[in-house]
């Protein structure tokens, strides 16, 4: 925008640029490709340019003269502002560059990855940015050597496995990748030879030094935390960390009840453990596993138009297997099954990327995976908490909505999404868009009582979340929590209870936001009596885009009064 723009929007611009600036790869996974070529700079100087900057943006702003904001503009700012302020603290905070050895590990994969996830973009174009990306990786990587002294040992065991998926991508994946995408580059496979060397060196040093310089201290604080529920999630002052321990811990005990009630009414000789194992045992055959995802996905697209829930886009997508480039590096990574489609990009066929089981697997390992895999978790969690009517639908609306941040924020990073800010309404929307799937009818018993469990551990993550961040709870207790009270396996626990450690208030935003939804649509309900329509409460409340839910209800609700 030119100088004739409005003050606030030429502000904004300049916000954003910073952003895709300073965050190249997340950038990368918007569809914004200036900045391709790069990856973060970490190095002291760059932290305190970076800081310099957020003060110079918050400075600008309070100095903004006064005009008119439309309703999206005015969300714009304050979140904008709230971004400010938790990415200062996070600058000097031991939770992300200055005391995460993941962060450097993840984004040095995944800035890689990113180029070749969408294939819109011209090729050649792609191993260029690549190459140089694969250049720089040593010197990533060495930042994060200098920035992180000391860590928690589960943090640098991720980062451990982290680094032995960049070995095995960048000394075979890329190979498999340049046969997948038909290309010969020299210079893209002694870029990837530079940077499997920089991970090998990188591992070593978090085997022997890092590892044994354990730092015990895993909570940010409640300051912090409140931080995040205030200037990220907008939550008013009076919920703060203790109001949604107790809020959790009162949802977890009526989930139980439920739990048991529901299990007694099914069978009464089986407890809801032993029922719901049964899940394991309904699954497609090695044939039917692939085209299982997409027949579940039209059934549950054509429930979801039947019952009129929501405006159902355009938005074509197609279940395929984990690339052979991928497949050995993505146990170790945060790879996701599927990732927001870039806002951005041009248009494309979103790939979402699934579990491969092929014929030629040892049988052990097919039934493992299809057990793993079964009819439950293809319907729940890839078709409608991932595929359709959750995620993917809402991104759809999320990219049009007259929000700038509201467009953007909800991008899959690295290792989270790219603006906190998007939480609630993100992973809300789509835990809310399997408990309207139920209510529809086409969720089976089994998968109803399934979802019971899903609440169960989603109050218990918003408990471990504040227990955690507060230190009230160490990892140890953490994960006990989980499989004692929201029946979680071991390994599942553990992993859970290290990831909420990492990230401040992200566990907590998926009871919160969901809550939220169902508060105001029974709120909306009672302000429009019969005038109320579920397909015309969803597109309004989805076409704010990926801004908190608190945020929208204060919208709609003085909208509907008004």
């Amino acid at each position: 925008m030119g100088s004739e723009a409005p003050v606030f929007e030429r502000w904004l611009n300049e916000f954003f640029g910073v952003f895709y600036r300073r965050n190249p790869v997340d950038a990368t996974f918007a569809g914004i490709h200036e900045y391709d070529h790069l990856l973060p700079d970490t190095s002291p100087e760059a932290i305190e340019a970076a800081l310099g900057e957020i003060d110079g943006l918050r400075a600008s702003l309070a100095a903004l003269p006064d005009e008119p904001l439309t309703e999206a503009e005015r969300h714009d700012r304050q979140l904008a502002e709230g971004f400010l302020d938790i990415r200062a603290w996070e600058y000097s905070s031991q939770h992300f560059q200055a005391g995460s050895p993941s962060y450097y590990t993840g984004e040095a994969v995944f800035s890689i990855l990113a180029l070749f996830h969408r294939d819109s973009e011209p090729l050649t174009e792609r191993v260029a940015a690549a190459t140089a990306r694969m250049e720089a990786i040593p010197g990533l990587l060495a930042q994060g050597r200098v920035n992180v002294t000391s860590a928690p040992v589960p943090w640098t065991e991720r980062a451990i496995r982290e680094s032995r998926s960049g070995i095995a991508f960048f000394e075979r994946g890329v190979h498999l990748l340049a046969t997948e995408r038909h290309f010969e580059d020299p210079a893209f496979l002694q870029a990837a030879q530079t940077a499997a060397s920089a991970f090998n060196e990188h591992l070593q040093w978090l085997e022997t030094y890092l590892l044994n310089h354990p730092r015990a201290e895993v909570a940010c604080g409640t300051d912090a935390f409140n931080r995040y529920l205030r200037a990220g999630h907008q939550l008013p002052v009076e919920r703060d960390a203790a109001w949604v321990m107790e809020y959790a811990t009162s949802a977890l005990k009526a989930a139980q009840q439920e739990l048991a009630a529901r299990a007694a009414r099914r069978d009464p000789d089986r407890s809801w453990q032993e029922q719901l194992r049964e899940l394991a045992d309904h699954h497609p055959s090695v044939g039917e596993y692939y085209g299982a995802y997409t027949r579940t996905w039209h059934e549950a697209r054509d429930a979801a138009l039947e019952a009129d829930l929501v405006t159902w886009p355009d938005a074509p997508i197609e279940y395929v297997p984990f690339p052979q480039s991928d497949r050995e590096a993505a146990e170790g990574l945060y790879y996701l099954f599927y990732r927001c489609p870039a806002p951005f990009g041009r248009p494309e066929t979103h790939l979402y990327r699934v579990t491969p089981i092929d014929a030629d697997m040892d049988e052990s390992v097919q039934q493992a995976r299809l057990r793993s895999t079964n009819d439950s978790v293809i319907k729940l969690n890839h078709v409608v908490h991932h595929g359709g009517l959750g995620h993917h639908v809402q991104n759809w609306h999320a990219f049009r909505a007259d929000s700038r941040i509201g467009r953007v924020a909800g991008v899959d990073g690295s290792s989270r999404l790219a603006m906190f800010c998007a939480g609630t309404l993100v992973e809300g929307w789509a835990c809310y868009a399997v408990d309207l799937m139920d209510e529809i009818g086409y969720l089976t018993p089994l998968e109803s009582l399934a979802e019971v469990q899903g609440r169960a551990r989603m109050a218990a993550r918003a408990i471990a979340d504040v227990g955690i961040h507060s230190g009230a709870m160490s990892l140890d207790e953490a994960a006990a929590f989980y499989e004692r009270e929201a029946g979680m396996p071991t390994a599942s626990a553990r992993g859970e209870a290290v990831k909420n450690s990492m990230f401040p208030g992200a566990a907590m935003m998926y009871l919160i936001g969901t809550d939220a939804i169902h508060d105001l649509r029974q709120q909306m309900h009672a302000l429009q009596g019969e005038s109320f329509s579920l397909r015309a409460f969803h597109d309004r409340f989805l076409s704010y885009g990926a801004i908190p839910v608190s945020l929208i209800a204060e919208a709609m609700l003085a909208e509907a009064g008004a």
